[in-house]
């Protein structure tokens, strides 16, 4: 029984961050549309076309010595030959330490993102990626409705 669009396109959800995980920037290439794509990090503005990205995802590698993805609430729509998935990106990362050879210090973020997929002769490919950090309440704000 062959796979439905559905399982593919998670398929094709879960290459992109696996390249990501494992720092492959060759194959996190291959899973990009040839042109007319977007993508925003986290407190990052638009970046637009296939040069502009790539780098984008260059730069980030090359800056993460450690980065694993926990993906939740993953959700696909499929209509014709476009995909959309949502998901939150629970992200557990490290930067360069100090002392060379050493791992930083690890920090827990969370991304809620929206992927856009769209069919090609060779799968599906990324359109367009979009990250929005997900705000924490952090003590003494939770009764900031509430009077004094």
């Amino acid at each position: 029984m062959s796979p439905t669009d559905t399982e593919l396109v998670e398929k094709a959800n879960t290459a992109f961050y696996e390249a990501m995980e494992q720092g492959d920037f060759e194959e996190l290439s291959t899973l990009w549309l040839d042109e007319d794509i977007s993508c925003v990090h986290p407190g990052w503005p638009v970046l637009s076309g296939r040069g502009e990205v790539l780098r984008s995802y260059a730069l980030i590698m090359a800056n993460t010595e450690y980065i694993q993805f926990f993906l939740t609430d993953v959700k696909v729509s499929v209509v014709g030959d476009t995909a959309l998935v949502t998901c939150t990106e629970n992200i557990l990362s490290g930067g360069p330490a100090e002392e060379a050879g050493e791992l930083g210090p690890l920090v827990g973020q969370l991304v809620v993102a929206t992927n856009v997929f769209r069919r090609t002769s060779d799968g599906w490919k990324i359109w367009s990626h979009h990250g929005s950090p997900v705000l924490t309440e952090t003590e003494g704000e939770e009764d900031e409705d509430s009077p004094s």
